[in-house]
This record gives structure tokens, sequence and C-alpha cells, in this order.
């Protein structure tokens, strides 16, 4: 009776530890690159080949699995790799994945458009409202719908 009460617990027990390892590991999240030049590898450790390194400041990328202090990330092209979590950041930033998408002045598509944006813009996002954003690019600072973006909102 109680080896049977035993072997249900520990079974028990091997599920739900199972089970919970893939409902983490399913928490994907956006963070930005922090440096202008951040290197991805192919493994989690420094002694891991470079894949490719980054040449942009902000670039967004979405986090997949972590390992002590590396994040395996994916980014606006399907890159996949490895990078140390101190070259990561916070910072709210995205990509347009539309081309020739307009900013507008206010929060509407009735306000005035006053520049247009090409796929793959790197731009800072200074917030975020239902379907709005408000972004600057460049000498540009105005509002575009959240739809077009990719990245750390």
């Amino acid at each position: 009776m109680c080896k049977q009460m035993l072997k249900k617990v520990f079974y028990l027990f091997l599920f739900i530890s199972i089970f919970s390892n893939t409902l983490s590991a399913e928490d994907e999240y956006f963070l930005t690159l922090r440096n202008d030049t951040v290197n991805l590898r192919q493994g989690p450790s420094l002694e891991y080949p470079i894949k490719l390194f980054y040449k942009k400041k902000f670039l967004p990328v979405l986090i997949l699995d972590e390992f002590e202090n590396f994040r395996k990330i994916r980014d606006h092209e399907n890159n996949t790799g490895w990078i140390h979590i101190s070259q990561l950041s916070k910072k709210k930033a995205a990509i347009t994945i539309d081309d020739d998408q307009l900013i507008f002045n206010k929060p509407s598509i009735y306000s005035k458009p006053f520049a247009i944006l090409k796929k793959g813009r790197l731009c800072k996002i200074h917030k975020c409202r239902d379907e709005w954003c408000k972004i600057s690019v460049d000498k540009y600072k105005g509002w575009v719908k959240k739809d077009i973006l990719w990245g750390l909102l």
C-alpha cells in the first residue's frame, strides 16, 4: 500500500515538474540590444564561436530561452543564437514590418501624416496606447499604428 502511494506521488511530482518547465519555456518576451556591437553566439557560453554580430543599438530581439547568463534570441530576420544578458536592455524599440507606413501628428488616421517609414526602420518607442505608439525616428516624432511594429512596445 505504501509503495503504491509513493509511486503515485513520485509520478505526480515528475509530471508536474516536466509540465511546469514546458510552460515557462513558452514565455517569450522582447528585449533590445544595449550596445552598438553585440555578438550572437552559437551556444550559451563565451567558448562558443560567434555566429554573427549586430551593429545596431536598440535592435529588438525576441527572447526564446535562458541558460545561466545567456539568452537565446530570434531577430526580425529569423536569425537565432545566444547573447550574454549584459548585452541586452529593456529600452523600448521596434522595427517596422510593412513598407511605406505613415507617421501621424496624433493617434488617428484623420490627423495629418508628415513622414513615410520604409520596411525595417528602427523606431524608438515613447509610449503606446490602444492601437497606436508614439515613436521617434531620426528628427521625426509622431504616431504609428501598433500592428506595423515588431519589438518591445
